[in-house]
């Protein structure tokens, strides 16, 4: 054989087995490494609150821990209003977060005479669960605050299911099923499991290329599929049941008020106001506010979200009909 086709052959099987650990390692390893983050991953973000409790924002509170319907055990904060309560309002919090994320927005609602329970989501915080859903499964978790307010503090009604991202997804997909809940502010949600993975992907693409601009496009298909149903699969469920539009409807004529930010890129606010157009409510809201950055539409245009909510939360408990229950 001569030396030139040697050359050749070798060059081929390089080529050969460099497309091959490729097509692994984008369409094995990559899939499997970004389901592990939505599913099985547990880590938090930094927080400026770390650290803190209810106290440090003027609250009285007591540590509670309940359990979910499919027996997780969860731990949070019960924080009743200092006089009269005009409701009680449960705190949701983002992936990857903890219930300090939520402490700013319910010190602002204490302010506003609400009693509040802020609590670690599964597989978040101190809470326990092995497996996290991105909303679907943490449903229960609010489910299961709400009973354990009602039950266990004797809370006042209206109860008020306050999330923020996942948190959101949670508390609407609980409030389609729990007819204790009389309302949700949404706050940076998503429409369903397949448009968020798909989107996600999308947005993980342009980063890539962005950083390196030689980078190849890849089609969608099928690596946000692989992504999409190895997360279902990782956190048992079926992604076609994962759908917040179907949740809303089922949450109708109970009022939502959504909150959305007008350049975060994770959830434009497009998918607040497809959910807000399939609402039927006659007391549905809808506010898009200023700013950039996903969910931080409450630090960065404050005073518009809190007059939004201030609203909102007039229209369900007016004044002069507050709950003579004070925990």
């Amino acid at each position: 054989m001569s030396a030139g086709k040697t050359f050749r052959k070798i060059v081929t099987w390089v080529l050969g087995i460099a497309l091959i650990i490729f097509f692994v390692f984008f369409y094995g390893v990559v899939p499997w490494f970004l389901t592990g983050i939505v599913t099985t991953s547990r880590f938090h973000f930094h927080d400026p609150n770390d650290g803190k409790t209810p106290k440090d924002f003027g609250m009285d509170f007591q540590p509670v821990e309940f359990r979910s319907s499919d027996n997780i055990l969860l731990k949070g904060w019960y924080a009743p209003a200092s006089g009269l309560a005009k409701g009680t309002i449960i705190y949701c919090h983002g992936q990857n977060r903890t219930r300090v994320e939520m402490l700013p927005y319910a010190a602002f609602a204490h302010t506003l005479g609400y009693n509040g329970l802020l609590f670690d989501l599964r597989h978040q915080g101190v809470s326990g669960g092995n497996v996290g859903s991105v909303g679907y499964w943490e449903r229960l978790d609010a489910e299961a605050a709400v009973h354990y307010a009602l039950s266990h503090e004797k809370a006042a009604r209206p109860i008020i299911l306050w999330g923020v991202s996942m948190g959101a997804a949670a508390g609407l997909m609980a409030a389609a099923d729990s007819p204790d809940a009389s309302a949700v502010i949404s706050d940076s949600t998503f429409l369903n499991f397949p448009e968020l993975i798909r989107h996600h992907y999308e947005l993980f693409l342009g980063i890539i290329r962005r950083r390196w601009w030689w980078f190849p496009p890849l089609p969608s298909f099928p690596l946000a599929d692989e992504v999409l149903y190895w997360s279902a699969w990782r956190a048992h469920f079926s992604p076609s049941d994962f759908d917040l539009e179907k949740a809303v409807r089922k949450i109708n004529p109970r009022p939502v008020l959504f909150i959305a930010v007008q350049g975060d890129p994770r959830m434009p606010p497009e998918y607040a106001k497809t959910l807000f157009a399939d609402a039927t409510s006659p007391r549905k809201e809808l506010v898009v506010l200023g700013g950039s950055r996903h969910g931080e539409g409450f630090k960065f245009a404050n005073k518009q979200y809190e007059e939004a909510v201030t609203e909102f939360l007039k229209n369900i408990a007016p004044e002069g009909q507050a709950n003579s229950s004070r925990r």
